[in-house]
């Protein structure tokens, strides 16, 4: 099973219903973003330092089809999963709030603290 990622306001995610739309910045680009396992702390570190309430979403992404399309993106230098269309809530694995260590920086759920 290959695992992606969504980061989520919280008030966004409770209020998905059946599928997630996206946020505002996802339906600007037309798509929705998504990050690897390793790819998540510089993720976190660049788009979402000052940000609280998040929700770290797991998705299985064979359940995505073809619309998940893997784009490569030059401001990072790797390939990113991209969804073109909502995110269907049965492809979703998990949701687990985002917190933080002391030192400000986001804990992953199954990092130690």
């Amino acid at each position: 099973m290959s695992l992606i990622f969504k980061i989520v306001l919280r008030p966004e995610w409770e209020s998905a219903g059946e599928s997630y739309a996206g946020s505002p910045h996802d339906k600007a680009d037309g798509f929705l973003h998504f990050s690897t396992r390793a790819q998540l702390p510089e993720t976190l570190r660049l788009y979402y330092a000052g940000v609280t309430d998040l929700v770290l979403v797991a998705v299985e992404a064979d359940k995505l089809g073809e619309a998940l399309k893997w784009e490569h993106s030059a401001s990072r230098g790797e390939d990113f999963p991209h969804l073109y269309g909502p995110l269907p809530l049965s492809a979703v694995l998990w949701s687990e709030p985002l917190n933080r260590k002391a030192d400000g920086e986001f804990l992953l759920p199954g990092d130690k603290t």
